[in-house]
């Protein structure tokens, strides 16, 4: 257990304290003696006891597992399907040409920062409760059409002036999941 998360804990434990106090469960009013921390107190251990622990989740590398490319049986566009998990596949200057991204109560992310783009391709990215993170080289322009139903595509990756640099499309179908594409 990490030590964020055992914080975590005994901030939640310190709201519950506190709740018990309030319900006359516990009898501990010495503690507890200034008025404003009625429910200020509660609230706020709360607050960062969860932030804490989901934050100790959320900044975890190790919860990515990190996989090999996997290609489609012509060789090119790669294909990835993410059920309740996560996976990353990230590109060591191997060429890119395209992909399809599958999201379901889980996340993928992609990192084509080092990979080889020479034409314009395509991505094609299906979320329904998940989300992709998609890392993309400076030298690419991404262009994205998108059908979002509570979910959406964040683009923020730079555009490159270059009429003639390769182009990224990005064709997504989210629902309740997002995609965040960036350099």
């Amino acid at each position: 257990m990490k030590a964020r998360t055992l914080i975590g804990l005994l901030f939640i434990a310190a709201a519950g304290w506190k709740l018990g106090n309030m319900w006359g469960l516990i009898q501990n009013d010495w503690l507890w003696q200034q008025s404003w921390t009625e429910y200020v107190a509660p609230v706020l251990l709360f607050y960062l006891g969860g932030d804490l622990i989901i934050n100790s989740f959320r900044r975890n590398r190790d919860q990515w597992l990190q996989r090999p490319v996997p290609h489609t049986e012509d060789g090119r566009r790669i294909c990835c399907s993410v059920r309740y998990g996560g996976d990353e596949y990230v590109y060591h200057g191997e060429p890119f040409h395209g992909a399809n991204l599958d999201a379901f109560c889980g996340g993928i992310r992609l990192d084509l920062r080092n990979a080889l783009i020479t034409e314009d391709e395509e991505i094609e990215i299906h979320t329904c409760i998940g989300g992709v993170e998609v890392y993309v080289p400076s030298h690419v322009n991404v262009v994205v059409n998108s059908r979002s139903f509570i979910g959406g595509v964040s683009n923020k990756s730079m555009r490159n002036a270059d009429v003639n640099s390769p182009c990224l499309h990005i064709v997504a179908s989210n629902f309740i999941g997002g995609i965040d594409i960036k350099n």
